[in-house]
């Protein structure tokens, strides 16, 4: 008989640890449609600002980011996010993050008729990464970090987690 493997793991694995790191807002203008291409349905966001805010950091994210959608078959939508963030302090820090977006077809539709609809009706999750030369936040450039997202007016709002 085989051992199962989870039986193998050591107990430091079996939980998963995380806190709080920050929460972000940005600004979206209406997405430029480029349609069916023949790998998926796409649009393409540019970011034109937000803020961000949490125990070891905060400021403001710069336009000129883009959010590239793709639509899929299944209903659900991959979002692709690159973006600036500049601290209070004047560090840069870029920001990258993959993520889903899915739920009932008429909450989607709510979604995109921009009507309020609360973030427990539909399922929105990212994965953010960070890279900066600032000496003072390097240690993001060693973080994984997940988030909880939700759509509002005009664009979206994450709570982002560091995974310990």
């Amino acid at each position: 008989m085989t051992e199962s493997l989870a039986a193998l793991l050591p107990r430091e694995l079996t939980t998963l640890r995380c806190q709080p790191l920050f929460v972000f807002q940005i600004e979206v203008k209406p997405p430029s449609i480029i349609g069916a291409t023949p790998g998926h349905d796409r649009r393409v966001g540019e970011i034109t600002g937000g803020r961000f805010e949490g125990e070891r950091l905060r400021g403001t994210i710069l336009s000129g980011g883009s959010d590239w959608q793709s639509l899929r078959a299944d209903g659900a939508t991959t979002l692709n996010v690159r973006l600036i963030m500049q601290t209070d302090d004047g560090a840069l820090i870029g920001m990258t993050y993959l993520g889903v977006r899915h739920g009932p077809k008429e909450v989607l539709d709510r979604i995109a008729r921009g009507e309020k609809v609360n973030p427990s009706e539909y399922y929105m999750r990212a994965t953010p990464y960070y890279e900066t030369a600032a000496e003072k936040y390097g240690w993001l450039n060693r973080v994984v970090s997940v988030a909880y997202g939700h759509r509002v007016a005009g664009g979206a709002i994450y709570q982002v987690f560091e995974i310990l």
